[in-house]
């Protein structure tokens, strides 16, 4: 439009920073920027006024600037000027050719640069603000914090990231009160948060009900203190405002360095900060790269584990030997799964189980092992021995139809006979089951599995399901075989288990001997089945049978 109305072959919107400008915009022009220096535009946006040189050359100051060497003879600029005062910079046109400007073309210019600010306000408008609060949003906080490492690299700050409502209380909240709730709570606590920020702290909406800003401090333990403060007002309830007791909001406090790192680190660190300050409780929480190292690494095994189900070097199955504590003879071992990752080495079950079971690969992992220990029975079985294989499952794995079936089948293909798998579940795994997982149950029992209910002792409050359930075996926890050595009211409950799971018609094993007294102790009342480091470690197939031969042999 510009170059149309001034009828010139140029015409650019050019904006200008320390000691360049550069043309967002342009016709005539074939390169995208240029030199500040003795540049026309960046004397606009240092008067923030109109600017019109009839002929660069006749020009003590410019006839030696880049444009008068490039050709350019004429040039007129109107500012572009924000609505807080600052000028980015110019609106020009320019003509290879002396030329005059009348005041009706002067006018046209500035209204021209109007149009121009109206398109870059709506722009930087546009995805920057948060329609609920009116706050800066997430984007406008990354740059201007990329801004601020410019101008300030390496000062010191701490941002405080504020999450009022936690999400499992957010969709409480939600269902109950409605989502325009939550909106009203949310609008009340930004006045809060803004009366009690000092003067010129910016305030962001970075997500749903969590915000952060910026601030400096003396130490740590300073910007703890007016998290703590601010946290304080937040849970100030006015008389006409008891729905605020419903949200529980937290602050998470992170130190960082302007200009190290990038604007996303510094979020998600602060956002480490306010998750733990939830999970412990406490109102305020100071980063802690220990603990968000642990949330990394977790975050790392779940990804990679995909990967471990189908790479064969990666997990494998050790068996730790059940002993007939009458004959001595070995008659059953728990497949127990490790898992040697290609980068971090041997993890330890106790580390990576839990994380998997809270996940979808819980059921894959299941079959793996299900799978690796029906093979094993069946090589087992093809040299004569005649070992039951126990297997941890989830109540998750009882949800599946086919769960049953699946390893019914399993074994038939491989001739082996249900005594060769055990199959172990937990307390609350065996109650805690619905209709499906009842029915996988009876399937199970019916082709003559055993099952064993892991763990006894620890995961059911009332021992009144030990009428409803059909098992055959209940392994003792290792929580109380660990302390019969020590407390004589251990082994008074220890014996009291034994009898009551006897009389009930169940066979007793116990986990986690590792003392010869503790052995000769659980023998003598009734034990039937042992199992613990001073029998034997978990064990490799090769070094289970080696083990397995040479207790023969003895």
């Amino acid at each position: 439009m510009a170059s149309q109305l001034f009828d010139l072959p140029i015409a650019a919107v050019s904006l200008t920073d320390s000691d360049r400008q550069w043309f967002k915009s342009r016709v005539g022009v074939a390169h995208t920027e240029i030199p500040r220096f003795k540049a026309c535009c960046g004397e606009v946006a240092d008067s923030s006024e109109m600017l019109v040189i009839n002929d660069l050359l006749a020009s003590p100051y410019y006839r030696d600037s880049t444009l008068a060497h490039s050709g350019i003879r004429f040039y007129a600029g109107a500012p572009l000027v924000t609505r807080e005062g600052y000028t980015l910079g110019a609106m020009c046109v320019l003509g290879t050719e002396p030329r005059d400007v009348t005041e009706h073309e002067q006018a046209v210019l500035r209204d021209l640069a109007s149009m121009v600010m109206g398109q870059i306000e709506m722009q930087h408008a546009y995805g920057r603000v948060d329609p609920l609060t009116g706050l800066a949003n997430r984007s406008q906080f990354l740059e201007d914090l990329e801004d601020l490492g410019r101008d300030q690299p390496g000062r010191s700050l701490f941002a405080f990231f504020t999450d009022l409502v936690d999400i499992e209380q957010m969709m409480s909240i939600q269902r109950v009160m409605g989502p325009a709730f939550l909106d009203k709570q949310t609008k009340s606590a930004v006045m809060r948060l803004q009366r009690s920020l000092h003067k010129g702290v910016k305030l962001y909406s970075v997500s749903p009900y969590q915000f952060v800003h910026v601030m400096e401090a003396s130490s740590a333990q300073e910007a703890v203190e007016l998290a703590s403060a601010l946290r304080a007002n937040l849970a100030v309830v006015a008389p006409d405002d008891s729905g605020a007791l419903m949200t529980r909001p937290v602050i998470g406090v992170a130190p960082f360095r302007l200009g190290e790192g990038l604007g996303e680190d510094v979020l998600r660190v602060a956002h480490c900060a306010s998750q733990d300050a939830r999970q412990l409780e406490g109102g305020v929480g100071l980063y802690s790269s220990e603990l968000d190292a642990r949330y990394r690494r977790r975050f790392v095994l779940l990804d990679d584990f995909s990967c471990a189900l189908t790479d064969a070097s990666q997990l494998r199955l050790n068996y730790q030997p059940r002993v007939h504590m009458k004959t001595g003879a070995c008659v059953g071992a728990e497949a127990l799964i490790r898992w040697k990752h290609p980068l971090l080495g041997d993890i330890s079950p106790a580390e990576f189980i839990p994380l998997i079971e809270q996940t979808k690969m819980a059921r894959p992992l299941t079959r793996w092992v299900v799978a690796q220990a029906v093979e094993q029975a069946a090589r087992w079985q093809s040299i004569g021995l005649e070992v039951c294989i126990s297997i941890n499952v989830t109540a998750l794995n009882l949800e599946e139809t086919d769960f049953a079936q699946n390893l019914v089948s399993a074994l038939t293909e491989r001739n082996l006979p249900s005594s060769a798998i055990e199959l172990e579940l937990t307390e609350s795994a065996m109650i805690g089951n619905g209709p499906a997982a009842s029915s996988q149950l009876e399937m199970l029992q019916a082709a003559g599995i055993s099952i064993a209910i892991d763990d006894f002792g620890t995961g059911y409050s009332s021992l009144s399901y030990l009428q409803k359930i059909t098992a055959q075996v209940v392994k003792i926890d290792r929580s109380f075989i660990s302390l019969l050595d020590q407390r004589p009211r251990s082994q008074t409950l220890v014996k009291a288990m034994v009898g009551m799971a006897h009389d009930l018609g169940y066979s007793v094993v116990a986990e986690g001997i590792e003392e010869p007294e503790v052995y000769d102790f659980l023998k003598a009342i009734g034990c039937d089945e042992a199992q613990g480091y001073l029998l034997s470690r978990p064990l490799p197939v090769e070094a289970f049978e080696h083990w397995l031969a040479h207790r023969h042999d003895s």
